[in-house]
């Protein structure tokens, strides 16, 4: 890896605590089509309502011949009642506001329409150079298609970036675009870091590409 320019960030279990808000979310959608709800005790259901994109998710909750009916419901929902469930991870602030001065940050997230809405909500807009959800990608996570999108809006190459994520998919998507990936509180491969302060010592030791 060269020396680090860039830093980017899975959404969901990286910024924020937010899965009360997506199964809620996911919920209130199979409701109304008359399906019945994940249950939090339903672990991989769960999981995927937290780390997939809309139409993963809904395909596999409804099958494909209901994804499409799914995704209609999914346009017309209000997702800002679900902002009072999401909260922002210990630490996240304080290291944004130190690591936005020594290197852009981005956001890479299977979030759709409701990424710019989070950001605004939290007033953290100014600290990402850029955002890309699946929206702006032809193939969402664990596909490469958004990191690769995100270096070409930095400007940068793909072994200049680090990929902080919570998930398998993330580290897939990260190890399919030849992108560095740290681990956040997550037992994945590799580097790990339990705390947002800790990310602001690991990027100062790879800016200086150590």
């Amino acid at each position: 890896m060269r020396p680090l320019r860039a830093l980017v960030y899975d959404c969901d279990g990286v910024l924020f605590d937010s899965r009360r808000a997506n199964l809620a979310y996911y919920n209130q959608i199979l409701t109304e089509l008359g399906e019945r709800p994940v249950l939090e005790e339903e672990t991989e259901r769960a999981l995927l309502c937290h780390t997939g994109s809309t139409p993963q998710v809904l395909r596999h909750l409804l099958g494909s011949e209901r994804a499409a009916e799914g995704l209609r419901v999914a346009a017309q929902v209000d997702y800002r009642p679900f902002l009072a469930w999401m909260t922002p991870e210990p630490g996240l602030l304080v290291s944004l506001r130190q690591l936005v001065r020594r290197l852009p940050l981005a956001i890479a997230t299977n979030r759709q329409r409701t990424m710019g809405q989070i950001l605004q909500h939290f007033e953290l807009t100014e600290f990402f150079r850029c955002v890309t959800t699946s929206s702006d990608v032809q193939r969402p996570k664990p596909f490469p298609d958004m990191l690769w999108h995100t270096a070409q809006l930095l400007g940068c190459a793909l072994d200049e970036m680090l990929y902080v994520g919570d998930s398998l998919l993330d580290q897939q998507a990260a190890q399919a675009a030849g992108v560095s990936f740290v681990a956040y509180r997550w037992a994945g491969e590799g580097r790990r870091i339990e705390h947002h302060a800790d990310l602001v010592g690991l990027v100062a030791q790879l800016c200086d590409g150590s």
